[in-house]
């Protein structure tokens, strides 16, 4: 079995969660904190990958990132490579369709934080940072712990939208997902039943562990 396209896999979702997590946290702390007309229309916007087939996400994007496009013309003039089919194209993908999967939980977990609690902290001469740092992220860490585990087991197994922007290219753009659908087309049941196996196991594992250290946090924090 082929290491590469899951070594290619696991370093997509890496780097997806190292540039979402950051954004996802300002985006769900400000949603979580404001009141307004618009609100739902914004929320609404950040849930569409949710409901949107892969194929159609994948199509705007492949339109938006592609040679014809000012973003593709004004990537390919900076680097000399095109932005679609490349893995930096891959990235912007994986962040754009992870968005719901890091928002929202981030979201839920700062709005169950009671709005007393934040006004305790005002009253003891704390600004906002910290208030926010020293308070809020650690009661809004289960919630920010399920964000990070859902994105990076998500991009894992995306196939649509990585099929549409980065294509199939061996070792830069052909994730494990992509590579399970190649080796099936090609009726090597074998490698694609052994990747496909691999592919749950890891997905298995991480979601449970995930979950346990969630509990046992929040046991934690009951107990005390």
């Amino acid at each position: 079995m082929d290491a590469n396209p899951l070594i290619l896999s696991a370093h997509l979702a890496l780097v997806t969660l190292l540039v979402l997590l950051p954004l996802a946290l300002v985006t769900a702390r400000w949603l979580a904190s404001t009141s307004y007309a618009g609100k739902s229309w914004i929320e609404g916007l950040l849930a569409l990958p949710l409901v949107l087939p892969p194929t159609v996400l994948g199509f705007y994007l492949l339109v938006a990132m592609g040679s014809q496009s000012p973003l593709g013309q004004a990537f390919a003039a900076l680097f000399g490579t095109p932005l679609a089919f490349s893995f930096t194209g891959l990235v912007i993908a994986s962040v754009i369709f992870n968005i719901p999967f890091a928002v929202q939980p981030v979201q839920r977990a700062f709005e169950a934080i009671p709005q007393e609690v934040r006004e305790a902290a005002q009253c003891c001469g704390m600004t906002y940072w910290q208030a926010f740092l020293r308070i809020e992220l650690p009661l809004a860490w289960p919630g920010i712990l399920s964000a990070a585990v859902m994105t990076f087991a998500h991009t894992l197994g995306e196939f649509g939208v990585v099929l549409m922007v980065g294509g199939n290219i061996p070792g830069e753009t052909q994730t494990i997902a992509i590579a399970i659908y190649d080796r099936a087309q090609s009726f090597d049941h074998a490698s694609a039943g052994a990747m496909s196996f691999l592919l749950l196991v890891i997905s298995l594992v991480t979601i449970a562990v995930s979950y346990g250290f969630v509990e046992r946090l929040m046991k934690k924090r009951r107990a005390t």
